[in-house]
């Protein structure tokens, strides 16, 4: 998982100005990942407001990348089947701000996450939840 630090392997990330910076697992399923998010201007619209297409893009990653960190060998997830953004403050142009994917629960086919954006004060700037499709890895090594 060491490889996918910095933009999670998505240069888009890295353009609207986010990136992972640490990742674990608490117990035996419950992923996590840290990051940081300094908005760049491709993720402002021209009032220096970061969009919520740029939060639901950062907090999808952030949930995956949990996931992906609590599964073993070559699981992986497949698709974001549902996915929840609120917005509740801005965020703006240039300011620092704090992103954390979790895993809530992890079932056979399928996985529950929830991730935040929070502000310098440690406020909610924006917050999601999401369902993700699993691949899990049928041992021959093949990944559809």
């Amino acid at each position: 998982m060491d490889r996918w630090l910095g933009d999670g392997g998505m240069p888009l990330i890295a353009t609207v100005g986010a990136s992972f910076d640490a990742y674990g697992v608490d117990g035996e399923d419950l992923g996590w990942v840290e990051g940081t998010f300094t908005p760049a201007g491709p993720a402002c619209n021209p009032h220096g407001i970061v969009q919520a297409g740029v939060h639901a893009l950062l907090l999808d990653a952030a949930m995956n990348f949990a996931i992906n960190a609590a599964l073993a060998g070559r699981d992986r997830t497949r698709a974001t089947l549902e996915l929840k953004v609120e917005t509740m403050r801005p965020a703006v142009l240039e300011g620092r701000y704090r992103l954390r994917g979790d895993v809530v629960r992890m079932a056979r086919q399928v996985a529950y996450g929830e991730a935040t954006v929070r502000d310098a004060d440690g406020q909610l700037v924006s917050r999601s939840t999401g369902t993700f499709l699993l691949h899990r890895d049928d041992g021959g090594g093949r990944r559809p």
